[in-house]
């Protein structure tokens, strides 16, 4: 169970990413909705969750994180941002070719293990690296981050027969269940639901938690693994551009361009939603 403080300094710096989520709307624009939905569960799993630091970016006993619904990669630069791993000016290149940090995640860039961005590719690299880890003797976890969307790829779910057949319990996939995938709701183009019945045919282990509730992230993965000899699956119900009412489950705010006077009055849409949650006589972060 989170104490009071750790709660409040895992909402101050989901705040501070989702400015700098924000930021990167504009001159070019960013996939801002589905970056807002996944802030809370980057913020809480580099925080809390993962065995790995800026001086363990290499190590073989580092825990492992992709990022396959690349088009997220604001939310993951901002949280390492906010960890010190890359240069906050370097978000500024996000859509600059000169720079590894356009567009979605890099190798180059620190923190970042696997290239995407072609939905559907990193379920499988992160089930090889499973496997990789467990003939190796190592004790090492295994996370990959995928859209609801995404789960139309077959590839992913052959990526979960495999899991199941070589017994990855060191494997968990993580859903960012915001219900959108591009400017359509989910179970108005390919019907997902039951979803989680599907993953649990498919031999993983499935527990559904509100992906914005830091209590319930600690809850999901203090447990894990669900159970021995199976690859674990936490489907995490979120909002598309969470913290920003005027933007919150529309369809067409996927992908945002807005002139910087937007960005100044989203900036205080966001701390009008959500700063009054953190009491900032009690924690400062920054």
């Amino acid at each position: 169970m989170l104490t009071p403080v750790e709660k409040v300094k895992l909402q101050a710096i989901s705040l501070n990413v989702r400015e700098r989520v924000i930021r990167l709307a504009t001159q070019g624009g960013c996939f801002l909705g589905a970056s807002l939905s996944c802030t809370d569960l980057m913020v809480y799993l580099y925080e809390k969750f993962l065995n790995i630091t800026k001086e363990s970016l290499d190590s073989p006993s580092r825990d492992f994180l992709f990022l396959s619904k690349g088009h997220d990669v604001p939310a993951l630069y901002g949280t390492l941002a906010e960890k010190g791993w890359i240069e906050s000016a370097r978000l500024e290149h996000h859509l600059k070719t000169t720079d590894s940090i356009y567009w979605h995640p890099n190798r180059n860039v620190p923190g970042v293990e696997f290239h995407s961005g072609s939905l559907g590719h990193l379920l499988p690299v992160a089930v090889g690296v499973a496997m990789d880890c467990r003939m190796r003797g190592l004790s090492n976890r295994v996370c990959v981050i995928v859209g609801d969307g995404e789960l139309n790829e077959g590839s992913n779910w052959e990526a979960l027969l495999v899991a199941h057949a070589q017994r990855l319990d060191n494997l968990v996939v993580i859903v960012d269940r915001n219900e959108f995938q591009a400017n359509k709701r989910t179970e108005e183009l390919l019907p997902l639901e039951p979803l989680d019945q599907k993953f649990n045919s498919f031999g993983a282990v499935v527990r559904t938690y509100n992906g914005h509730d830091f209590d319930e992230i600690e809850k999901a993965f203090s447990t894990i693994p669900y159970e021995k000899g199976r690859p674990n699956v936490v489907i995490m119900k979120t909002v598309r551009g969470k913290g920003l009412p005027s933007i919150e489950e529309r369809a067409d705010r996927w992908f945002c361009n807005f002139s910087e006077s937007e960005i100044q009055a989203l900036l205080q849409e966001l701390h009008g939603q959500l700063a009054a949650t953190i009491n900032s006589e009690t924690l400062i972060v920054r």
